[in-house]
């Protein structure tokens, strides 16, 4: 199943009378069941196709289709909805609330959602993350991986079918980045959703289904 599609999209800058070309035309699809990741170095786009998967960024042409639909003409209403219920994100400092414990960042989603706490998901998913243990501390009481996990089941918990992770493992050591791929790996498998990743770390390269580079706003596959 087809969760996003570009479709010829492109997106430029005009920064006094220079017109700067972030993302170059670029078609490309995501499936179900895909880890995919995105290289490049800094400042070559990666950044700029991440936010306009995650519905933050119009397309200057062409169109994006999540689900079949096309969020790239969604009024910001919509695309806001869509980005609280489908499209979960996954940065490198963990995006936790600082002052709450791991479970009342849990509640703190359905209060938002204007939804009764479903704690039953949220004791699932910190238990499939082994951090259930771990629920009443606050993001500054856990180690680097444990917080990357704890952010990982926030994401997760409205059951979003695409995860867009920013620098999951930059902080991380070997054996921790590779836990937390791994993770990723068999939460896109296991849940049919898919999740795109862009990394510096090509330690993770293997792990993936996809890996696009992008150079100068040009992007080509890899794998």
């Amino acid at each position: 199943m087809e969760i996003m599609k570009f479709d010829n999209v492109k997106k430029t800058f005009e920064d006094g009378q220079e017109v700067i070309e972030a993302l170059k035309s670029t078609s490309f699809s995501i499936n179900a069941g895909e880890l995919v990741a995105i290289i490049g170095p800094s400042g070559s786009g990666k950044s700029t196709l991440l936010t306009m998967m995650g519905g933050l960024q119009r397309p200057t042409e062409g169109t994006i289709t999540f689900m079949d639909e096309d969020i790239s003409t969604m009024v910001e209403k919509e695309r806001n909805i869509l980005r609280f219920d489908q499209i979960g994100f996954i940065l490198q400092a963990s995006n936790l609330v600082p002052f709450l414990t791991i479970e009342e960042q849990f509640e703190l989603v359905d209060k938002f959602a204007g939804k009764k706490h479903d704690s039953k998901r949220a004791e699932e998913l910190m238990k499939e993350m082994d951090i259930y243990k771990r629920k009443d501390l606050y993001p500054s009481d856990l180690s680097g991986g444990e917080r990357q996990r704890a952010a990982i089941c926030r994401a997760l918990f409205p059951n979003p079918k695409l995860l867009l992770a920013d620098e999951p493992t930059a902080s991380l050591d070997t054996e921790k980045a590779i836990q937390v791929v791994e993770l990723l790996k068999k939460i896109t498998k296991d849940s049919e959703r898919s999740t795109v990743m862009v990394t510096h770390d090509n330690r993770l390269l293997e792990y993936c289904d996809k890996v696009y580079r992008i150079v100068d706003g040009e992007m080509t596959q890899e794998k």
